[in-house]
């Protein structure tokens, strides 16, 4: 979470989970812990009381950990209007589940709003790996400020639009006051291929799978465009697909309403318990009719995938059943021990896994380097990351000429500047 002041008034800007803090995944639900220990344990935003006038809540996109918070922390600020582009705020509903104070509002890319008599932000169309993200400019009469959380720059996404470069160098030649910038992938070299590198990787290791025996997928349930990939290679292979987990069904049955994916008439997407068990019962019967889409490539002990591993349904892994993981492990002890573990079940069952077919929502080092030659920003805040995250971005930034405490500056949680 991110609050930009000028005057009294203030713009908080996402309302994220610290998804490391807990063992915590798509289907988690937060909701039953108390916000005192949810905080105590940095899971959580704290709010403090000098933060202004909250004029907006902003939300750059779907993902816990930029909007897991809002029906713990918006309630604070119940004259702020919730806005977001058009998925993004039908994640939010979900979120809220009807017991909203806040007014949600609805911004599309490209559009410009007032929220305060010297406040106005700006949202702009950018991709990542989850529907309708944008980022954020903030404008004020001293300059503007953009905010970078989460991106990448993909020129052939599988679904919407590549990023609006035209508008990013016109921000650039206006005069950029800040920019506030994620550093997920900073360390990794050269640039983040596109959604389409991963549909091809899909295509590549599915359409040569074994039609007589199992096929599981397993990905990001609000990675839309990948599941739109998975979805058009079953259809090429003639299996059904069947998309399990509440969070697959929570972010597949937005992006249906939405408009944003087109199920085919043989997919069946359930979230429920019972209907999960029953439709894991049908599929262990007919293996080879279906493909199974779900949750669980981190290795997470409540999601589907281990579940099916540990044999908790009647759907068993057979000798010659193939899983297939459309998502890298996310780096840390926990998540490389979970999946570890679950890798080698799968394997002492039969199993044959398939691994690497994947490409990252997020920018790498040229990426970064391509995006600050177009911003040209006076300041950089750069976040989202370790602190050898913060530093490998600043040095990035002194080979273009931005110094270290001067023009960059490594803020830690909790620490303000004064532009």
């Amino acid at each position: 979470m991110t609050v930009v002041k000028y005057g009294d008034d203030a713009i908080v800007i996402d309302m994220g989970i610290r998804l490391d803090r807990v063992l915590i995944h798509e289907d988690t639900d937060i909701s039953k812990l108390p916000p005192e220990e949810l905080a105590s344990r940095g899971i959580i935003p704290s709010v403090q009381d000098d933060f202004g006038e909250v004029k907006a809540i902003v939300l750059t996109h779907g993902h816990l950990d930029h909007l897991g918070a809002v029906s713990i922390l918006a309630k604070k600020f119940p004259m702020a209007p919730i806005i977001g582009t058009p998925y993004t705020i039908e994640v939010v509903k979900q979120e809220l589940r009807g017991k909203r104070k806040n007014p949600l509002y609805v911004l599309e890319a490209g559009e410009v709003l007032q929220v305060a008599p010297k406040l106005s932000i700006e949202f702009v169309r950018i991709t990542h790996s989850i529907p309708d993200t944008v980022f954020l400019v903030v404008h004020t009469p001293e300059g503007s400020l953009a905010y970078f959380n989460d991106f990448k720059l993909d020129d052939t996404p599988v679904i919407g639009e590549k990023p609006d470069y035209q508008r990013i160098r016109e921000l650039g030649k206006e005069g950029l006051k800040a920019l506030i910038i994620e550093t997920t992938r900073v360390a990794n070299d050269g640039r983040t291929p596109s959604e389409l590198v991963a549909r091809t990787l899909l295509e590549d290791t599915l359409l040569k799978s074994n039609p007589e025996r199992g096929l599981i997928v397993t990905t990001f349930s609000s990675h839309i465009a990948r599941i739109k990939s998975i979805l058009d290679i079953a259809e090429k292979l003639g299996r059904e697909p069947l998309l399990l987990g509440r969070s697959m069904e929570k972010y597949v049955s937005i992006a249906e309403r939405k408009g944003i994916i087109s199920l085919p008439k043989e997919a069946h997407v359930y979230g429920g318990r019972d209907a999960i068990k029953k439709a894991l019962k049908r599929a262990a019967k007919d293996k080879q009719r279906y493909i199974l889409i779900i949750t669980g490539h981190q290795g997470e002990h409540d999601a589907l995938l281990t579940k099916i591993a540990n044999q908790k349904f009647e759907f068993r892994i057979e000798a010659g059943d193939e899983v297939v993981f459309s998502a890298d492990v996310i780096p840390n002890p926990i998540n490389v021990a979970q999946r570890y573990s679950l890798e080698t079940k799968l394997k002492m069952q039969g199993a044959r896994l398939f691994k690497g077919l994947h490409v990252s929502g997020h920018a790498s080092r040229e990426d970064h380097y391509d995006l600050l030659k177009m911003l040209q920003p006076e300041k950089i805040i750069p976040t989202h990351g370790t602190l050898d995250m913060l530093a490998i971005y600043a040095e990035l930034a002194e080979t273009l000429g931005y110094a270290i405490n001067r023009e960059v500056f490594l803020l830690r949680n909790g620490q303000r500047m004064e532009v």
